[in-house]
C-alpha cells in the first residue's frame, strides 16, 4: 500500500492535468511511456533534462472552438533559458506598434543607424520565422525598446514575460536603443529617437544557475552559470501568444492584439513557410531547420498537407518549440510548447550539448507521438 501511494503522489509530481469534463486520462502519460528509444532515454533520467510541456487539444462544436490543456512539468518559477522563442513576441509587437503609427507599414523600408542593412519590416518578420535570423530580431528590439515589448505583451494578460536583452551580439544588453532610419518615400527620410529602457533585475525564481562551469573571454570559470539577468520567456506565455495569434476570437477584445487583417495574414504566413520557399539554400536551411515536432531529427522534406506555425530556440543547451500544428490530410490541429535541456558535461559556452543526438530526436518524436494519438482521438 505505501509503494502504491508513493507512485501515485510521483506521477501527480510530474503531471499536471488541465482538462473539461469528458477528458479525465492525460494523452501526455500515454505518449511519454513510448518506448521509442528518443523519448525513453530522456525519461528514464528525466531530472537532468530539465522537460516541460504543454499540449492542446482542440476540438470544435458549431463556431465555437474549446481548449482542452495537459501539462508534464510546467512551472513558471523553474527557469529555462528561452533562447530565439522571444522572436514570437517581438514579431507580433512589432506589429501592432507599426499599426499604430501612419507613417508605417510592414512594407516600410528602414535601416539601423550604425547598420548598412536596408529591410523591410515584413521581411525581417520573414527572417525570423524562417531562419531564425538574429539580425532580424534585434532590428525590432531597436524599433520597439524592451519596455515596450514587454508592455505590450502583458497588456494582453500573457505573463510572466520579461525581454531584457537581444540576440548574439556585442551590445545584447544595453538599455539604450539605436534610431532607426526609416524612408517615408524614395526620396525622404526620418530618424527615430532612441530609447531608454528600464535596466533588468535579476529574476527570483527556481533553477538560475545552471551547471559546473562555464566559459568566458576563452576560459573556463569554475561554478554555476547564472542565468538571472537573461531574458525570462516560459511555457505558460509562449503558449498563451500562440492561442492569441492562432485563435484571436477566442479570447475577450482586450486580450487581442491590435493587428489589421493583412498583418495577421502575413504573420501566420510567415509562421508556416519553409525555407526553401523564400529561396534559402536546402542543403543549408532543408524544411525541419527550424520545425522540431515531427520532423526535426530528418532532412526529408515535410508533406505539404502539413503545416507548423511555430517558433523555435536552441542555445546554452536549451531547445524549445512552441507550435500549432495543423495536418490537412486529416483533418487535425493541435498545439504543443516543450523545452529539453541536453548539456550532459554541465559546462555553458563550450558549445558541446546534445542537440542532434537527444534533444532534437525526443521533440520529433514527441509531436510524433501525440499527432498519432490525435489521428485516433474521438471528438
Amino acid at each position: 500500500m505505501k509503494k502504491q501511494i508513493s507512485i501515485y503522489f510521483l506521477t501527480l509530481t510530474f503531471f499536471s492535468i488541465s482538462c473539461t469534463e469528458g477528458h479525465d486520462q492525460n494523452p501526455l502519460e500515454k505518449a511519454l511511456a513510448s518506448d521509442h528509444t528518443a523519448i525513453k532515454r530522456v525519461m528514464d533520467s528525466l531530472e537532468q533534462y530539465e522537460v516541460q510541456i504543454r499540449y492542446t487539444q482542440i476540438d470544435r462544436r458549431n463556431d465555437s472552438v474549446f481548449f482542452n490543456d495537459f501539462d508534464f512539468q510546467v512551472d513558471k518559477e523553474n527557469y529555462f533559458y528561452p533562447a530565439s522563442t522571444v522572436k514570437f513576441p517581438a514579431a507580433v509587437a512589432a506589429l501592432e506598434k507599426i499599426n499604430e503609427i501612419d507613417s508605417l507599414s510592414v512594407n516600410t523600408k528602414f535601416y539601423i543607424e550604425g547598420d548598412s542593412t536596408e529591410t523591410t519590416f515584413a521581411k525581417a518578420i520573414s527572417e525570423i520565422f524562417a531562419v531564425s535570423d538574429n539580425a532580424a530580431n534585434n532590428r525590432l528590439i531597436e524599433f520597439l525598446g524592451q519596455d515596450d515589448l514587454n508592455r505590450r505583451i502583458r497588456s494582453k494578460g500573457i505573463e510572466p514575460i520579461r525581454i531584457a536583452h537581444r540576440l548574439s551580439t556585442p551590445n545584447a544588453d544595453n538599455v539604450t536603443t539605436k534610431p532607426l532610419i526609416t524612408y517615408l518615400n524614395d526620396s525622404t527620410m526620418t530618424t527615430s529617437q532612441s530609447i531608454i529602457n528600464t535596466a533588468p533585475k535579476p529574476l527570483q525564481i527556481n533553477k538560475l544557475k545552471k551547471g559546473t562551469g562555464f566559459y568566458a573571454d576563452d576560459s573556463l570559470q569554475q561554478g554555476a552559470f547564472d542565468f538571472s539577468l537573461k531574458n525570462h520567456y516560459p511555457i505558460q506565455a509562449q503558449h498563451s501568444l500562440l492561442k492569441r495569434v492562432i485563435f484571436p476570437s477566442n479570447f475577450p477584445k482586450e486580450e487581442r492584439f491590435n493587428i489589421s487583417d493583412a498583418q495577421h495574414e502575413l504573420l501566420l504566413k510567415s509562421m508556416h513557410t519553409l525555407p526553401g520557399k523564400l529561396d534559402y539554400d536546402t542543403e543549408e536551411y532543408y524544411d525541419s531547420f527550424v520545425k522540431f515536432f515531427m520532423f526535426g531529427d530528418s532532412k526529408d522534406t515535410i508533406p505539404k498537407h502539413i503545416k507548423i506555425y511555430n517558433k523555435v530556440g536552441y542555445a546554452y543547451g536549451t531547445l524549445t518549440d512552441c507550435a500549432y500544428i495543423k495536418d490537412e490530410k486529416n483533418n487535425i490541429d493541435f498545439m504543443i510548447t516543450a523545452t529539453i535541456l541536453v548539456n550532459k558535461d554541465g559546462i555553458f559556452n563550450d558549445n558541446v550539448y546534445e542537440y542532434e543526438e537527444i534533444g532534437i530526436p525526443f521533440l520529433a518524436q514527441l509531436g510524433r507521438e501525440i499527432h498519432s494519438l490525435e489521428l485516433n482521438r474521438k471528438r
